[in-house]
């Protein structure tokens, strides 16, 4: 991983609000007002922290539809691991991904050989 995204995951890592954020999807995938209301944190900060830990690559939205019709975005994690260590003088962060449901899908479509490998 490049030292520049290092740079970025760190700095995403250290902010208190964004490791509550993190802890909340980790339960379960919320939406922004859900993650406000859960951890008494204004919207605005909210969505500001949502899109720094987008852009790292640490949470993912998916767009929801609400029984009333309304469109929203839910939020979920997108790492099943996170670690951080020094190598040298260097940080060296290692990311373990959740496997998408789409990638399950996949591995057994190929494993009831429905698609090639």
């Amino acid at each position: 991983m490049h030292s520049e995204r290092v740079d970025e995951l760190l700095d995403a890592l250290g902010d208190a609000r964004s490791r509550a954020i993190l802890a909340a999807l980790n339960e379960e995938p919320r939406s922004a007002k859900e993650l406000s209301n859960a951890l008494d944190v204004s919207l605005p900060t909210v969505y500001r922290r949502l899109d720094t830990l987008e852009e790292s690559d640490l949470v993912t939205a998916q767009t929801t539809v609400a029984d009333d019709g309304n469109h929203y975005k839910e939020y979920a994690c997108t790492f099943a691991e996170l670690s951080i260590r020094l190598d040298g003088d260097e940080y060296v962060v290692d990311v373990q991904r959740e496997e998408g449901l789409a990638d399950r899908f996949n591995d057994l479509w190929t494993e009831l050989g429905g698609g090639e490998e």
